[in-house]
């Protein structure tokens, strides 16, 4: 109780005190001298001068001031006097005016225009406006004259503390590492307080932790953090929260105060050295596991994180160093065992390795804690599997000469089983790498042998593959590459590289080379070719020619005479024996064509045809081909020429004089009897308009449209065909719309008047048997044949 009272009184008297401090100064200051500025503090002007300082002759002022204060936040009843001006010139009979102006005149500050008392009429905010400057000017009241110069005078706002520390940062987050020694810097705060840093202690901060000890402390005065505590494991702890508070006052009761907070987090180093979580690790794997391929995984723990917990995994002992390897994975870092040699579990079933795993990175400051690294012992047992065939060897290669015989054997290939339980092998050529089926192999034992025969000038090199596969599985196969190479034998004679046609001058010399001729061989002799080069034994004795053998292998034929003419013999053949050096030889004989040409003064060929002797003297073949040409090129255009005047001579349409209707055609061809009746219609002779059909022209327009004609009625048989034709030829000539050339082909009317009667079986009721043609022979000599001839076929069918 006796405490709370004493804070009471305290909080009631402290800002009195201030007040009497800062104000009764200002305004019961004692007078000076008028050329001075008072001290701060006074605020007041004075009056009245001593007679020494007025026998003096400069000019001085009337009346004097200094800074004046007031309190801010302060508000009573009444308005607060801030001070007073006064001059000497005023003789107390109120006749001087005082006039105020400048920043707040009239609104903040008021004036006694009799007095010069100066009252602040608001409540002031030093953090808001920290002072003011104002004018003041003493004038005679009735002539409102100016007594004095106007002159600036201050009103400073003075500080209380009214505003507490703030942590504009706030709130704040900081690392430290762990295991840090006590005092280690974690970080610095600061807080801003607005009022007045320069007058009093309300600006001056003092800071504290309120939370957060004993593992943390903070410098009172500079707000900053540093480490209490030793060895902090972020393993044990990772994150502290910590409440910082500042306080005005120098931190002295009364004061005011604000807080933020500090979230410090510890860092990782790596003061934890990685621990395997089992000592020991079972792991089986088949024989047949390829190379490369994972068997299991290990791992050591680590507390640290990051860097710090990364290890390296190693193999330091075991019998399986060579045979195994062991890497770390980077995402989960676990040590990966791997196979880097076959296994084979009938040589040996098991292995035992001792694994280590050790930090990366390592802190000095701790590796006096001990070494930073784990082992383990890793037991990989192997497990057996059926393994395809091994062969003896990974290829094979094998040579045979291409005139062996059919069924020889070439080679052998050998293959087991590698299983404890061996099973037997069959071998087979995968037909994919012998399409021609060139080869055979024993399928027990492996012999191959030759199926066709060889050519090694078609084919040098033979690639197969020999296929081995277990009889007890035949899902264990295994493959071997089998390279056969064909060597050479000499089957092959020589000849010309190419053919060769030489050319001979009719002005040559003797011993000159006409041509220089070389030969190849399909064989490939070891040592290289050789050959040898002659003249059929009856063109030993050449007259006309030679041949000499070149040390490049090649053949130069020689001239043995001069003054070779075409007209004499224009083609020479030199049939030339090559023999290769082979075992045995083997030889050829190859013909050489020289031709007789006629050659400029300097050797160059011109012309080698006889007829070149027939063209007129000083006339060249080119230019004879040009004569030639151009003729060609005449009879060319003549015949165009010809062609296109025929062309034009020819109408391209009808003429009105050449009229086609005008042509009468003749058919002298009698109707076939009944035959005509199965290619024409009858009824459309009677009416060759058409069954009252309209049938328009195909080669003229019509200028005029006519209607269809009706078509006319069926004559009877007895109608004179003259008087038809007259009448159908008469509506053909006045009818544009008719059939072009409206020809009159066939009409189906028989003439009147004849003797004989109609000889047309059209119009017969009665088969041929009916007739009785004896009466043929009454009609005279000419149809007394054709009587007899069908009387004769009569009776040939009567019997």
């Amino acid at each position: 109780m006796p405490e709370r009272l004493t804070e009471m009184l305290m909080d009631v008297w402290i800002p009195l005190i201030i007040l009497w401090i800062t104000v009764l100064p200002s305004i019961y200051m004692a007078p000076l001298n008028q050329s001075q500025v008072l001290p701060s503090g006074s605020s007041m002007g004075l009056s009245g001068l001593s007679g020494q300082q007025r026998v003096l002759n400069r000019s001085k002022r009337g009346w004097v001031w200094n800074q004046m204060f007031v309190l801010e936040e302060f508000s009573g009843p009444e308005p607060i006097l801030v001070g007073r001006l006064h001059t000497d010139l005023d003789p107390g009979i109120s006749k001087i005016k005082y006039i105020l102006s400048g920043d707040g005149a009239g609104t903040i500050f008021v004036i006694n225009d009799k007095t010069g008392d100066i009252h602040a009429m608001k409540r002031l905010d030093r953090e808001e406006k920290a002072e003011y400057t104002l004018t003041a000017q003493a004038v005679d009241r009735d002539t409102n004259k100016p007594l004095e110069p106007p002159s600036e005078f201050i009103i400073k706002v003075q500080d209380i503390n009214d505003n507490a520390p703030e942590f504009l940062d706030g709130p704040y987050h900081a690392t430290v590492p762990e295991m840090s020694i006590v005092g280690t810097f974690v970080t610095k705060v600061t807080a801003t307080d607005a009022d007045d840093p320069v007058y009093g202690n309300s600006a001056k901060l003092v800071y504290s932790i309120l939370e957060g000890q004993p593992y943390f402390s903070i410098e009172p005065h500079t707000a900053i953090i540093k480490t209490a505590l030793p060895n902090m494991d972020r393993e044990a702890k990772e994150e502290y929260f910590v409440v910082i508070q500042a306080k005005d006052m120098g931190g002295h009761m009364g004061g005011l105060s604000g807080t933020t907070t500090v979230t410090i987090t510890l860092t990782d180093v790596n003061d934890n050295p990685p621990k395997f979580a089992q000592s020991l690790y079972h792991f089986s794997v088949m024989e047949d596991i390829a190379l490369g391929e994972p068997i299991g995984r290990v791992k050591a723990n680590d507390l640290d994180i990051g860097e710090n917990a990364k290890s390296s995994y190693d193999i330091i002992e075991g019998d399986g160093m060579d045979i195994f390897e062991i890497t770390t994975d980077a995402q989960t870092q676990e040590g990966i065992i791997r196979l880097r040699k076959p296994l084979d579990f009938e040589t040996k079933k098991s292995y035992t390795l001792k694994v280590e795993a050790a930090n990366i990175h390592i802190d000095p400051r701790f590796i006096s804690g001990g070494p930073f690294k784990d082992t383990a012992t890793v037991k990989i047992v192997v497990e057996d599997a059926d393994e395809p065939p091994v062969f003896s060897s990974p290829t094979y290669l094998l040579e045979v000469h291409e005139n062996a015989a059919i069924n020889s054997v070439i080679g052998q290939v050998t293959a087991h089983d590698p299983d404890v339980s061996s099973s037997p092998i069959r071998f087979s050529i995968d037909r994919h790498t012998d399409l021609e089926r060139q080869f055979n192999i024993n399928a027990d034992d492996g012999k191959i042998t030759l199926a066709t025969p060889l050519d090694r000038e078609t084919n040098t090199w033979h690639n197969i593959t020999i296929v081995a596969t277990e009889t007890r599985n035949h899902s264990q196969v295994s493959r071997v590459p089998v390279a056969i190479k064909v060597l050479d034998v000499n089957d092959n004679a020589p000849e010309f590289a190419s053919e060769h046609e030489a050319f001979l001058c009719e002005n040559g010399k003797p011993g000159q080379v006409i041509q220089t001729v070389s030969a190849i061989d399909k064989d490939d002799p070891k040592n290289g070719h050789f050959f040898l080069y002659s003249l059929l034994p009856e063109m030993v004795n050449n007259p006309n020619f030679t041949i000499k053998k070149n040390e490049d292998n090649t053949l130069s034929i020689l001239a043995k005479h001069s003054g070779f003419s075409r007209q004499k013999q224009e083609v020479y053949l030199l049939p030339i024996i090559i023999s290769d050096s082979g075992n045995p030889p083997m030889s050829s004989t190859s013909t050489l064509t020289i031709r007789v040409c006629g050659c400029s003064s300097d050797g160059v060929v011109q012309s080698c045809n006889v007829e070149a002797y027939v063209l007129p003297i000083g006339l060249s073949m080119g230019a004879l081909i040009a004569i030639l040409a151009c003729i060609i090129l005449l009879l060319v255009i003549v015949v165009l020429f010809v062609t296109l005047r025929r062309h034009k001579n020819e109408p391209l349409i009808i003429k009105d004089d050449e009229d086609v209707r005008e042509n009468i055609i003749r058919y002298d061809d009698e109707g076939g009897g009944e035959e005509d009746t199965e290619a024409f219609d009858i009824a459309t002779l009677q009416n060759p308009d058409g069954i009252n059909g309209f049938l328009p022209r195909k080669d003229i327009k019509p200028d005029l449209q006519f209607m269809p004609r009706q078509g006319l009625a069926p004559v009877p048989n007895g109608v004179d065909v003259d008087e038809f034709i007259n009448v159908r030829l008469h509506e053909a000539d006045n009818d544009p719309t008719a059939p072009p050339y409206d020809s009159i082909q066939i009409y189906g009317y028989e003439g009147r008047g004849s003797v004989a009667g109609s000889l047309s079986s059209l119009e017969s009721s009665t088969s041929d048997s009916d007739q009785n043609f004896d009466y043929l022979s009454e009609w005279g000599p000419r149809f007394k044949r054709l009587g007899e001839l069908y009387s004769v076929g009569e009776s040939d069918k009567e019997t």
